[in-house]
């Protein structure tokens, strides 16, 4: 399935920035807690954008790993570069689109990530079928994504301010289904584990923000909402009028980020 969709880099690194600001509890530390890296490892991050994760992985093996992020965004891959200029380009950076053959040898990484992007995979079975390929036996996979009940208060907001049911997202409609069961045909061991992140917001100004950023400039998922930049505005209007309403009501808005995070071993 071909998904007409692309996030925009300053949309990304916005809710990346919300995230930080508003959230109870550190994504980077849940993560680096299950999957236990080694010093020495190989690693591959596939859909890298701007090379968090990857700097992370770094940080935490105090450099001692070897360590390539692939990602098809030209802008993203220029960001991560340049950050990795920083630490004498100790990272490698590629182009890699997971929906073509990975142009890298069999057998090669002790461990993989995927972070919030496997879910726009054209044919998942293909892609996962890749990243277990260019796995070492007993390596690793580990990937983030949206599960169904991921940030309901967001939801509820733009329901009661536009009327209109929810069009089915890419992550939390594939993620707990379609690529768990994928992972679970291909891989050996599949293991699931669930991070629960409150963002807590005191005035509505940092969730229209948020909001703003996930419907994106790009806005071809949210069709159905919107057509142009007007009725795009309109819209943003009422969803800050139903924010506001609610913080007056409660004091405060709380979205509940819900992740899974799937480790397989090949």
């Amino acid at each position: 399935m071909k998904i007409d969709y692309k996030e925009t880099t300053s949309d990304l690194l916005k809710r990346i920035d919300i995230h930080n600001k508003f959230g109870g509890r550190d994504i980077d530390k849940w993560m680096l807690d299950i999957i236990k890296l080694k010093k020495g490892d190989k690693i591959l991050d596939v859909g890298c954008g701007a090379g968090k994760q990857c700097f992370s992985y770094f940080n935490y093996l105090e450099g001692d790993a070897s360590i390539t992020g692939g990602d098809i965004s030209d802008e993203l891959l220029s960001q991560a570069r340049s950050e990795n200029k920083k630490i004498n380009d100790a990272i490698t950076f590629m182009t890699l689109n997971f929906n073509r053959p990975f142009d890298l040898p069999d057998n090669t990484f002790d461990f993989e990530s995927c972070c919030f992007a496997i879910y726009y995979a054209e044919d998942i079975p293909f892609t996962i079928r890749e990243m277990h390929r260019v796995l070492k036996p007993g390596g690793r996979l580990f990937s983030t994504g949206p599960m169904p009940t991921n940030k309901q208060l967001f939801y509820d907001v733009i329901r009661e301010a536009t009327g209109k049911p929810i069009p089915p997202m890419p992550g939390s409609s594939r993620y707990e289904s379609q690529i768990l069961a994928s992972m679970r045909d291909i891989f050996s061991s599949v293991e699931v584990n669930v991070f629960e992140n409150p963002l807590t917001f005191e005035s509505a100004e940092p969730f229209i923000e948020y909001t703003r950023a996930s419907l994106s400039e790009d806005r071809r998922l949210w069709t159905s909402f919107f057509n142009d930049k007007n009725e795009f505005e309109e819209i943003m209007k009422k969803i800050q009028a139903v924010a506001e309403k609610r913080i007056k009501a409660e004091g405060k808005l709380v979205m509940t980020k819900v992740v899974g995070g799937f480790l397989a071993t090949k």
